[in-house]
């Protein structure tokens, strides 16, 4: 029976992963240590307080500005779908003029109405390649957002483990306050926050293995077409401070 319901509950838990449970965002902190408590201790006791505050001012802002990142792609990625819907219309249009060219038998208009349709088609196949790229551009960005978040819980959790260490320091004991409770959740979150890392890292290499391959792609239909395109490109090198960018 103890067999049983040890299967049971495993099987329970898998299908809780399978089903996301277990990538739930993640929640506010649980322990935090009023400023109140220590605002009597000198200045000179509380550096690594005011190092870790400013620690967490910064991951504030990479998630902000990853959520900003986040958006954007989508919205790219949105334009995308578009374009390539419009590179499909602009095969079918190419298809009936190759049609009617060949009911012409002038060899001059058939053999320009063959290359515009390869074009087209070409044109087609990189507007496609963009759309799987951003695609996989998007999902990874939504990793990295994720581990901003987290990043920053795990930045909060150490500074109210500091101010808690300089309180427990001083011998100031707050009725309800449990210090231990505190190193603990640091260390929850800084587990959290690696896994969240090496989630959003290891999807990469396969987001720019897409972007080489529709770079491939489109090389080729901009030189049948005369002309280059102009793409968003998330993943281009960058020629000025990147530290925010994914």
């Amino acid at each position: 029976m103890r067999g049983l319901l040890k299967l049971l509950l495993s099987s329970s838990l898998v299908f809780a992963m399978a089903c996301g449970a277990s990538d739930e965002p993640p929640k506010p902190l649980g322990s935090h240590y009023d400023d109140m408590y220590i605002a009597s201790v000198p200045l000179d006791q509380k550096q690594s307080m005011i190092q870790t505050q400013q620690d967490w001012n910064v991951a504030r802002m990479q998630n902000a500005n990853a959520d900003s990142q986040e958006k954007e792609a989508e919205s790219q990625l949105h334009q995308a779908h578009n374009d390539a819907k419009a590179a499909q219309l602009g095969v079918d249009s190419a298809s009936s003029n190759k049609k009617s060219a060949d009911l012409s038998n002038d060899m001059n208009r058939v053999n320009q109405a063959t290359k515009d349709l390869n074009t087209a088609r070409d044109l087609a196949k990189a507007a496609d390649a963009r759309v799987r790229y951003l695609e996989a551009y998007v999902r990874y960005v939504r990793r990295y957002v994720r581990w901003s978040q987290e990043n920053m819980y795990f930045r909060e959790a150490q500074f109210e483990n500091t101010k808690a260490q300089v309180g427990q320091h001083n011998n100031i004991a707050p009725k309800g306050v449990v210090y231990d409770s505190f190193p603990k959740q640091m260390e929850d979150r800084e587990h959290r926050t690696n896994a969240a890392k090496s989630n959003y890292e290891g999807m990469r290499s396969g987001t720019e293995s897409a972007r080489v391959n529709w770079l491939k792609l489109q090389t080729q239909a901009d030189s049948e077409n005369g002309h280059p395109g102009t793409y968003w490109d998330p993943l281009a090198p960058k020629t000025g401070p990147s530290a925010n960018a994914p």
